[in-house]
């Protein structure tokens, strides 16, 4: 099976990697189901305590939270809609690997774009709350010999995210593959192997789907909540 598609418009051509074309239907889907979950949310009674579709998306409003709330304190409701939608929308893409399709976050490139999302919304916000002198002054933090150091230090977070993302995601990916082509290969003696194939799959499409959410959305909001917090000093 290819990995792309090729979309016809006229006489252009439009190469489409696979990737790129789940994580596209994952914002969609994400999209239609939290207008439907804002439809449950508007009709809910506040006076009486929560069930179905309102407690389940109740919940999932609380897990995001618990998530950004430690770094953002009391802005992360200002946060909340735009990367609680994201985090919910990667964790799909890490659990794929259940229905036998690659992760979307297994694509170097989506995850480079995805951190580089996260890293100009958190240097925006800095510039946006202090100015470019502000910026500036900041990388002079505590001294101005260290300021080649800081910008670094900036430049290493999207590299190191992106790679620590990338290289979880797609190497499970790829142990669990070449585990199929083993026992495939050496059937029926490698039949056995299907009882081992259960748990891998606990560990790498579930464990770390979540896992490596839970790191990236931490560190992320962790370099926001810092800019923020001086803000508010």
């Amino acid at each position: 099976m290819t990995n792309e598609m090729i979309i016809h418009i006229g006489g252009l051509s439009i190469e489409l990697h696979m990737s790129i074309l789940l994580w596209m239907i994952i914002g969609l889907f994400v999209m239609i189901l939290l207008c439907w979950a804002g439809t449950k949310f508007k009709k809910a009674d506040p006076t009486k305590a929560p069930t179905g579709v309102v407690l389940v998306f109740e919940q999932l409003v609380n897990i995001c939270m618990g998530v950004l709330k430690a770094n953002l304190t009391n802005k992360t409701w200002k946060y909340l809609p735009f990367m609680g939608t994201v985090m919910i929308m990667m964790v799909i893409s890490n659990l794929l690997g259940l229905l036998g399709l690659q992760s979307p976050t297994s694509n170097l490139t989506l995850d480079l774009v995805l951190v580089m999302m996260m890293f100009l919304l958190i240097h925006g916000t800095d510039i946006r709350l202090h100015g470019v002198i502000g910026k500036l002054k900041g990388w002079c933090e505590p001294i101005a010999f260290l300021f080649p150091l800081n910008v670094i230090g900036d430049l290493a977070f999207p590299v190191s995210l992106t790679l620590r993302l990338f290289g979880n995601m797609l190497g499970g990916t790829i142990i669990v593959t070449l585990l199929y082509m083993l026992v495939k290969a050496f059937m029926p003696f490698t039949a056995l192997l299907y009882v081992v194939t259960p748990f891998l799959h606990m560990y790498f499409d579930i464990f770390t789907a979540f896992m490596q959410t839970y790191i990236f959305f931490t560190l992320a909001s962790y370099f926001l909540g810092e800019f923020c917090d001086r803000e508010e000093i």
